[in-house]
């Protein structure tokens, strides 16, 4: 007679602690139907001028508050990205730094804070070698995708 523990797997306990998050999540089958804003603004970003002169001035700044970055790919003008122009637009600001809005959701250190309980409990604990403020750009990050996207999905970033 075989008995309860014959039929028990063995589970070594360093590889079940190697948590890998959504390593089974289902892909999403795009429909044809629907209006897809990650494919929009990745279309409007196409028609970026993708000439080093952004690199060298900001003429390319309809807001007046853009700097040049390192790379073309994120010299870009909160006025160039149609979701986020359109959230600027409802608070009759020219730039969405500007908006009450964003100031209280991505600036808030507080709010940012409460935000870390969830990533910390979500991703687990930092690395020592991870300094804090690049884990509160990250979650301001993802605050303001929230805000304005929604929800991008897996493998799908915005450069703003």
């Amino acid at each position: 007679m075989d008995t309860l523990e014959e039929h028990i797997p063995e589970v070594d306990f360093s590889e079940a602690m190697n948590i890998r998050p959504y390593q089974f999540e289902p892909l999403v089958a795009p429909d044809n139907n629907e209006r897809n804003d990650n494919l929009d603004s990745e279309v409007e970003n196409s028609d970026i001028e993708e000439t080093p002169i952004r690199l060298v001035n900001t003429d390319w700044c309809e807001c007046g508050v853009c700097i040049s970055m390192p790379t073309v790919d994120e010299c870009i003008c909160c006025t160039e990205i149609g979701a986020v122009k359109a959230e600027s637009e409802k608070g009759d600001h020219l730039c969405i730094t500007e908006s009450q809005i964003f100031i209280a959701n991505c600036l808030n250190r507080h709010v940012l804070h409460v935000s870390m309980y969830e990533y910390l409990q979500n991703v687990g604990p930092l690395d020592d070698n991870q300094p804090p403020h690049e884990t509160y750009r990250y979650l301001a990050y993802r605050r303001f995708v929230r805000w304005i996207w929604h929800v991008l999905g897996k493998r799908h970033r915005k450069i703003f």
